[in-house]
């Protein structure tokens, strides 16, 4: 299916119109999407949206990915995607729209605003405002898994010095041209001191280049439970994709609503303005779905195309009609709201409050004259570090009765020949073999190490070849290689004990 012929044009200045590619999603989505539509028309936008299909009625005509071919040639046209929520189905077999959309256009920036509304919006903290900005391509999202044997699967976990670079100096740059105080790296690198380290050492490197803001690092368990309970120490955060997903969900609740949450995903050549929350289908087409989250995204996505005018005035007229305690449902309390509305009423609502300005909480000004943000990614000057290949780790697929560890090791030990040597073996990442405890628990997944006999030359990658035909011969299964490097004479994987 093309895109929709008959653009939906908000404006009825044709050569004034910004295209936008337009999707109405799944659920609560295309409820809300006339919500927004409306609002849009009232305060006087300039848009021509090019409407297209994605998530449900794309799977249901055969594309895994939820997206059409006729979305990505109108994404190339307009560079801009105002995207309501969509469903992706249940079982294997089906890509999120989300994660594909994000990396198939390089959007690796996911900005979040998470501010609280209080007192017209209930909330534990009510100076709170925070924006995350998580990495948005890489991480567990990759979604590179598998299962291993009957017992075992795993998910890769991809972190690159380019794709930290990016979104850690759009982070400062963002807070710089915000105004912001402090930059907060948040992950677990106590732990994962490989892919996260890499992370926070990006984040030490690119912070010197921002004397004018401050910068810090917490472990991410922390961090979430200060952020939930004491926002205030939080300006911006920056962070890998899980660990964003998790804490802007989390500081959007504690803000008010999830509801009310809008997300930016920007990239070099595209940006994508969608709500934080799900498309519910639990309440679609009832009239109860509050269109908060999809209105300040495209808020988000006016002030990004230039629309600043249009932008203030739906902002503050949004505002307004928090302070007049017409709610939806997911924010009404008794005591507090004036009157419950539905999704509809609310819209018209805020229609209705185009050109005023709200009275309690602060209005917002779109200038334009900020600083734009670079999203470009500046060119590595590091030099090309000498790597070595010093052994491998061969994961194995075993299940003989008692799974004992010093059997297995005994019939790998003669296995490595004059190349190799068996340093350890480990099971769900806990060493077993040698000086193993017998109350550690084994699965059928162990993970055994081969190390280089002769520490004065690198190991060839026949060498390798060899040693796996050696243990196939032998009877063993193993399901899964990684080799092992040193990068400048420094090892590059994680070590066993006494290692």
């Amino acid at each position: 299916m093309a895109a929709n012929p008959d653009v939906l044009r908000i404006s009825d200045d044709p050569s004034r119109n910004r295209v936008v590619t337009l999707a109405r999603g799944d659920g609560i989505g295309p409820e809300i999407t006339d919500a927004v539509l409306s609002v849009f028309e009232a305060a006087g936008t300039e848009l021509a949206l090019e409407e297209v299909r994605i998530g449900r009625q794309a799977y249901d005509s055969g594309v895994s990915s939820g997206i059409e071919p006729a979305t990505w040639e109108s994404l190339r046209r307009s560079r801009v995607f105002l995207k309501a929520p969509v469903s992706t189905p249940q079982g294997g077999g089906y890509k999120s729209v989300n994660v594909t959309a994000r990396k198939t256009l390089g959007l690796f920036a996911n900005v979040r605003p998470c501010l609280s509304y209080h007192p017209f919006v209930p909330s534990p903290h009510p100076s709170m405002d925070v924006v995350i900005i998580r990495e948005n391509e890489e991480d567990t999202y990759a979604g590179i898994e598998h299962r291993a044997t009957a017992e075992v699967v795993q998910c890769l976990k991809l972190v690159s010095r380019p794709g930290c670079e990016r979104v850690i100096r759009y982070a400062f740059d963002y807070a710089r041209a915000h105004g912001r105080r402090k930059v907060s790296c948040l992950v677990k690198d106590n732990i994962m001191k490989l892919t996260d380290g890499l992370f926070r050492e990006v984040f030490d490197e690119i912070a010197v280049d921002y004397p004018d803001l401050l910068a810090e690092h917490r472990i991410v368990d922390a961090g979430a439970a200060r952020l939930a309970a004491r926002p205030a120490e939080f300006d911006v955060i920056v962070t890998p994709n899980l660990y964003g997903d998790i804490l802007s969900d989390i500081a959007a609740e504690v803000s008010g609503s999830i509801g009310m949450a809008a997300s930016a995903n920007i990239g070099t050549d595209c940006a994508m303005f969608e709500a934080v929350h799900g498309s519910a289908p639990d309440i679609a087409g009832r009239d109860l779905a509050n269109p908060s989250g999809l209105l300040l995204a495209g808020v988000m996505m006016l002030d990004h195309i230039g629309q600043q005018p249009a932008a203030e005035r739906i902002h503050n007229a949004w505002l307004r009609v928090l302070e007049l305690g017409l709610h939806t449902a997911d924010i009404f309390r008794d005591g507090k709201s004036r009157r419950r509305v539905g999704t509809r009423e609310f819209a018209r609502a805020v229609a209705g409050e185009i050109g005023n300005r709200p009275r309690h909480l602060g209005p917002v000004r779109y200038s334009g004259t900020r600083a734009r943000v670079s999203t470009a990614p500046r060119p590595s000057t590091r030099p090309k570090p000498i790597k070595d290949l010093v052994g491998v780790d061969v994961f194995l697929d075993w299940n003989e009765a008692g799974r004992q560890p010093a059997t297995l090791a005994e019939r790998l030990v003669r296995l490595g020949g004059e190349s190799f040597r068996l340093s350890m073996i480990t099971n769900r990442g806990v060493k077993v073999w040698p000086d193993g405890l017998p109350e550690t628990f084994c699965t059928d997944h162990w993970r055994c190490r081969f190390l280089r006999r002769n520490d004065s030359r690198p190991i060839r990658h026949g060498e390798v070849e060899s040693l796996l035909a050696a243990i196939s011969s032998a009877g063993l299964d193993y399901v899964k290689t990684e080799h092992l490097h040193h990068f400048d004479g420094r090892p590059a994987y994680s070590l066993g004990q006494g290692e």
